[in-house]
Protein backbone atom coordinates (compact mmCIF):
# COMPACT_ATOMS: atom_id res chain seq x y z
CA UNK A 1 0.00 0.00 0.00
CA UNK A 2 1.21 3.49 -0.83
CA UNK A 3 0.83 6.91 0.73
CA UNK A 4 -2.51 8.51 -0.07
CA UNK A 5 -4.33 11.72 0.73
CA UNK A 6 -8.01 11.14 1.32
CA UNK A 7 -10.84 13.38 0.16
CA UNK A 8 -12.96 15.13 2.73
CA UNK A 9 -16.29 13.63 3.75
CA UNK A 10 -19.38 15.85 3.80
CA UNK A 11 -20.09 17.22 7.28
CA UNK A 12 -23.45 16.17 8.75
CA UNK A 13 -25.91 19.08 8.90
CA UNK A 14 -26.32 18.76 12.68
CA UNK A 15 -22.62 19.55 13.16
CA UNK A 16 -22.25 22.39 10.64
CA UNK A 17 -20.92 25.46 12.38
CA UNK A 18 -19.55 23.36 15.26
CA UNK A 19 -15.84 23.62 16.05
CA UNK A 20 -14.61 20.04 15.71
CA UNK A 21 -11.35 18.71 17.08
CA UNK A 22 -8.82 17.08 14.80
CA UNK A 23 -7.91 13.58 15.96
CA UNK A 24 -4.86 11.63 14.78
CA UNK A 25 -5.43 7.87 14.64
CA UNK A 26 -2.59 5.39 14.06
CA UNK A 27 -3.52 1.88 12.93
CA UNK A 28 -1.61 -1.27 12.05
CA UNK A 29 -3.31 -3.34 9.34
CA UNK A 30 -2.55 -6.46 7.37
CA UNK A 31 -1.58 -6.05 3.70
CA UNK A 32 -4.64 -7.57 2.09
CA UNK A 33 -6.72 -6.53 -0.94
CA UNK A 34 -9.52 -4.15 -0.04
CA UNK A 35 -8.29 -3.24 3.45
CA UNK A 36 -7.97 0.47 2.68
CA UNK A 37 -11.46 0.70 1.17
CA UNK A 38 -12.99 -1.13 4.16
CA UNK A 39 -11.29 1.18 6.66
CA UNK A 40 -12.33 4.31 4.76
CA UNK A 41 -15.84 2.98 4.22
CA UNK A 42 -16.32 2.26 7.91
CA UNK A 43 -15.21 5.76 8.90
CA UNK A 44 -17.30 7.52 6.27
CA UNK A 45 -20.42 5.48 7.06
CA UNK A 46 -20.31 6.87 10.59
CA UNK A 47 -20.18 10.40 9.18
CA UNK A 48 -16.63 11.23 10.28
CA UNK A 49 -14.86 13.88 8.24
CA UNK A 50 -11.57 12.43 6.94
CA UNK A 51 -9.06 15.23 6.50
CA UNK A 52 -6.19 12.98 5.40
CA UNK A 53 -5.14 9.36 5.30
CA UNK A 54 -1.59 8.12 4.74
CA UNK A 55 -0.63 4.44 4.55
CA UNK A 56 2.64 2.66 3.85
CA UNK A 57 4.69 -0.42 4.70
CA UNK A 58 5.78 -0.85 8.34
CA UNK A 59 8.92 -2.45 9.78
CA UNK A 60 7.21 -5.87 9.58
CA UNK A 61 6.58 -7.58 6.21
CA UNK A 62 2.88 -7.95 5.50
CA UNK A 63 1.83 -5.15 7.87
CA UNK A 64 1.15 -1.52 6.96
CA UNK A 65 0.84 1.51 9.20
CA UNK A 66 -1.96 4.05 8.68
CA UNK A 67 -2.20 7.59 9.94
CA UNK A 68 -5.75 8.94 9.74
CA UNK A 69 -6.70 12.50 10.60
CA UNK A 70 -10.41 12.98 11.28
CA UNK A 71 -12.47 15.93 12.47
CA UNK A 72 -15.01 15.07 15.15
CA UNK A 73 -15.84 15.72 18.77
CA UNK A 74 -14.95 12.18 19.89
CA UNK A 75 -13.47 9.23 17.94
CA UNK A 76 -13.77 6.51 20.59
CA UNK A 77 -16.53 4.74 18.66
CA UNK A 78 -14.67 4.72 15.36
CA UNK A 79 -11.61 3.25 17.09
CA UNK A 80 -13.77 0.45 18.51
CA UNK A 81 -15.40 -0.16 15.14
CA UNK A 82 -12.03 -0.36 13.37
CA UNK A 83 -11.01 -3.09 15.81
CA UNK A 84 -13.85 -5.22 14.45
CA UNK A 85 -12.21 -5.44 11.03
CA UNK A 86 -10.27 -8.73 10.92
CA UNK A 87 -7.30 -7.10 9.13
CA UNK A 88 -6.84 -4.40 11.80
CA UNK A 89 -4.18 -5.34 14.35
CA UNK A 90 -3.94 -2.20 16.49
CA UNK A 91 -5.67 1.19 16.62
CA UNK A 92 -4.82 4.19 18.81
CA UNK A 93 -5.98 7.79 19.04
CA UNK A 94 -2.64 9.56 19.61
CA UNK A 95 -4.03 13.09 19.51
CA UNK A 96 -3.03 13.81 23.11
CA UNK A 97 0.28 11.91 23.03
CA UNK A 98 3.71 13.29 22.32
CA UNK A 99 4.18 12.53 18.63
CA UNK A 100 6.52 13.28 15.77
CA UNK A 101 4.41 14.37 12.80
CA UNK A 102 5.46 15.02 9.22
CA UNK A 103 3.90 15.71 5.85
CA UNK A 104 5.36 16.06 2.37
CA UNK A 105 4.10 18.21 -0.47
CA UNK A 106 5.20 18.48 -4.10
CA UNK A 107 4.38 21.78 -5.82
CA UNK A 108 4.90 22.87 -9.40
CA UNK A 109 5.35 26.64 -9.28
CA UNK A 110 5.09 29.17 -12.10
CA UNK A 111 8.68 30.40 -12.12
CA UNK A 112 9.78 32.73 -14.93
CA UNK A 113 13.45 33.71 -14.78
CA UNK A 114 12.97 37.09 -13.00
CA UNK A 115 11.07 35.40 -10.14
CA UNK A 116 13.40 32.45 -9.55
CA UNK A 117 15.84 34.07 -7.09
CA UNK A 118 12.94 34.99 -4.79
CA UNK A 119 11.43 31.51 -5.04
CA UNK A 120 14.81 29.88 -4.28
CA UNK A 121 15.28 32.18 -1.26
CA UNK A 122 11.86 31.24 0.15
CA UNK A 123 12.57 27.55 -0.39
CA UNK A 124 15.83 27.86 1.55
CA UNK A 125 14.12 29.61 4.46
CA UNK A 126 11.67 26.71 4.80
CA UNK A 127 14.30 24.00 4.12
CA UNK A 128 12.38 22.99 0.99
CA UNK A 129 14.12 21.32 -1.97
CA UNK A 130 13.94 22.27 -5.63
CA UNK A 131 13.71 18.89 -7.38
CA UNK A 132 13.02 19.98 -10.97
CA UNK A 133 13.49 23.08 -13.09
CA UNK A 134 11.67 23.66 -16.36
CA UNK A 135 11.58 26.55 -18.81
CA UNK A 136 8.92 28.42 -16.82
CA UNK A 137 8.32 26.12 -13.84
CA UNK A 138 10.00 24.72 -10.75
CA UNK A 139 8.97 21.66 -8.74
CA UNK A 140 9.54 22.05 -5.00
CA UNK A 141 9.51 19.34 -2.36
CA UNK A 142 8.49 20.51 1.10
CA UNK A 143 8.69 18.22 4.14
CA UNK A 144 7.86 19.24 7.70
CA UNK A 145 5.05 19.43 10.20
CA UNK A 146 1.64 19.94 8.58
CA UNK A 147 1.61 23.51 9.92
CA UNK A 148 5.00 24.29 8.38
CA UNK A 149 3.96 22.79 5.05
CA UNK A 150 0.81 24.92 5.05
CA UNK A 151 2.82 28.05 5.91
CA UNK A 152 5.13 27.42 2.96
CA UNK A 153 2.16 26.90 0.63
CA UNK A 154 0.67 30.20 1.81
CA UNK A 155 3.83 32.18 1.04
CA UNK A 156 4.57 30.47 -2.28
CA UNK A 157 0.99 30.59 -3.60
CA UNK A 158 1.20 34.18 -4.95
CA UNK A 159 3.78 33.02 -7.52
CA UNK A 160 1.20 30.64 -8.99
CA UNK A 161 0.82 27.00 -8.00
CA UNK A 162 0.20 25.02 -11.21
CA UNK A 163 0.02 21.58 -9.51
CA UNK A 164 0.23 20.33 -5.93
CA UNK A 165 0.11 16.99 -4.13
CA UNK A 166 0.18 16.50 -0.35
CA UNK A 167 0.72 13.12 1.28
CA UNK A 168 -1.30 13.82 4.41
CA UNK A 169 0.14 13.60 7.91
CA UNK A 170 2.16 10.64 9.16
CA UNK A 171 2.77 10.32 12.89
CA UNK A 172 4.81 8.29 15.36
CA UNK A 173 4.64 8.33 19.17
CA UNK A 174 7.77 9.64 20.85
CA UNK A 175 9.86 7.53 23.23
CA UNK A 176 9.78 3.78 23.93
CA UNK A 177 5.99 3.49 23.83
CA UNK A 178 4.64 2.96 20.34
CA UNK A 179 3.15 0.50 17.86
CA UNK A 180 5.72 -2.16 17.01
CA UNK A 181 4.00 -4.34 14.42
CA UNK A 182 5.60 -7.62 15.51
CA UNK A 183 3.97 -7.34 18.95
CA UNK A 184 0.50 -7.52 17.42
CA UNK A 185 0.94 -10.15 14.71
CA UNK A 186 -0.54 -13.51 15.65
CA UNK A 187 -1.82 -16.49 13.75
CA UNK A 188 -5.34 -15.08 13.49
CA UNK A 189 -4.10 -11.60 12.62
CA UNK A 190 -5.45 -9.94 15.75
CA UNK A 191 -3.72 -8.36 18.70
CA UNK A 192 -4.13 -10.19 22.01
CA UNK A 193 -5.43 -7.06 23.73
CA UNK A 194 -8.29 -6.64 21.28
CA UNK A 195 -10.54 -9.07 23.10
CA UNK A 196 -10.64 -6.91 26.22
CA UNK A 197 -10.99 -3.74 24.14
CA UNK A 198 -14.22 -5.03 22.62
CA UNK A 199 -15.82 -6.31 25.83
Amino acid sequence: MQLQHATRSPLPSKLKGTALKKHTIVALVQDRPGVLSRVVGLIRRRGYNIESLAVGHSETPGVSRMTIVVEWEDVEQVVKQLYRLIEVLKVSDVSNDGIVEREMALMKIHAPSPKRPEIVALAEIFDAKIVDVGVTTMVIEMTGTPAKVQNFIDVIKPFGVKEMMRTGKIAMVRGPRGHNAEEFVEGNGHAAEKVSALN
